[in-house]
């Protein structure tokens, strides 16, 4: 079995946080008798130092050519902090996007007792939380016409929505739902937007094929307030591109920390995969970073493949560094491990390296596991 996966490390963090999603990828090749295939790319701020494109057509090529993608992170405080920028290193995700027409971001949140202690919220909402956010992610308001006018005192941005954008995501949405607990819950603000109204339209007709599943309706501003105070309610949310950034953003604090959780951008036949945290520039080559976003956005790659036996590794390989305080410092800023001691250690894991009784203070010298 032999799979062409296109690697773009990005800005900041992610070149180390990908490089131990990658030693991650070659230990299941290993364990399982795969072949994988790497082409490595640029994107972002690094492109555009580089070639002047924060997205090079070489990058295209490339991920057209491809199985799925891998994507470390994003973004460059000299952009960030300069709002004339013309050229910025987020044009290029958003152009991939729109090219590969990876209409579906895909981001699952879960909670591990462990961990409950790092979330502003008490244990006793945390627990059973587990839900899936279906951000519909090439339309709506980021994608549409954008005004300025000549005084620059008035800008507008269009929402637009078409029944077909709703309906393709929509589906996946429903099937996944089957494959959980079946229950779904659209978020919009019908009440005030005629996006919204198309969007539930279109959801209660495509609902009739699904009748396994419950669907139920909420406004955003409510969706925002009850992932907060019941959050084990949700077993998948569907929603729009805006609404979507900002309530997946907002349910990762359930995990106790924005390096946890990882996603998938899905197309008709393309899919992308990377942790949702930012390039975290202040912490780029100190080897701090959490890299577990972006293991487990391996885990959902495999899935993707239709290996599941080895993102099901991947993912008891991820618990077992949690549940023996082998965390990054995110989670832990006394006891503490480097990212790519962490990632180490899980690629020991996979391949059977781990003794019954570890050594910690062997590990915390970056030394072998098995000594």
């Amino acid at each position: 079995m032999k799979k062409n996966i296109v690697i773009i490390a990005g800005d900041g963090i992610g070149p180390e946080v990908t490089k131990q999603a990658v030693k991650v990828l070659d230990a299941v090749a290993l364990q399982f008798g795969y072949t994988f295939d790497y082409r490595h790319c640029l994107m972002g701020a690094v492109a555009i130092d580089k070639t002047g494109n924060p997205l090079p057509e070489e990058t295209i090529e490339a991920c057209l050519a491809s199985d799925a993608i891998l994507f470390g992170a994003i973004g460059h405080p000299k952009y960030d902090n300069d709002p004339a920028a013309t050229v910025r290193p987020e044009q290029g995700l958003l152009k991939l996007r729109k090219v590969l027409q990876l209409f579906a971001n895909i981001r699952p949140v879960l909670t591990y007792p462990t961990l409950q202690h790092l979330s502003p919220l008490k244990s006793k909402y945390l627990q059973g939380v587990d839900f899936v956010i279906f951000r519909e992610l090439t339309g709506g308001i980021y994608f549409g016409k954008k005004e300025l006018n000549e005084e620059q005192n008035s800008a507008s941005d269009l929402c637009t929505y078409t029944k077909e954008e709703i309906a393709r995501i929509a589906h996946l949405a429903f099937q996944y739902a089957g494959k959980r607990r079946n229950k779904l819950t659209l978020v919009d603000k019908a009440n005030v937007l005629e996006t919204s109204r198309l969007w539930r339209k279109t959801v209660q007709e495509i609902a009739k094929e699904y009748p396994q599943v419950v669907v139920d309706y909420m406004f955003v501003d409510n969706a925002s307030m009850q992932i907060i105070i019941n959050p084990k309610q949700f077993d998948v949310i569907l929603t729009e591109n805006m609404f979507g950034d900002i309530l997946s953003d907002e349910a990762s604090v359930l995990t106790g920390s924005l390096g946890l959780l990882p996603s998938a951008s899905i197309g008709s036949s393309l899919a992308l995969f990377e942790p949702i945290h930012g390039s975290y520039p202040q912490a780029a080559g100190k080897d701090i970073a959490n890299p577990l976003g972006s293991i487990l956005s391996v885990a959902m790659l495999l899935d993707y493949l239709q290996l599941s036996d080895a993102a099901n590794l991947v993912r008891q390989a991820v618990d077992w560094t949690m549940t023996h305080g082998f965390v990054s410092r995110d989670i832990d800023p006394v006891n503490s491990y480097s990212t790519s001691t962490i990632g180490d250690l899980i690629r020991d894991f996979i391949d059977n390296k781990i003794p019954s009784s570890v050594n910690k203070t062997n590990i915390a010298l970056s030394k072998s596991t098995i000594i």
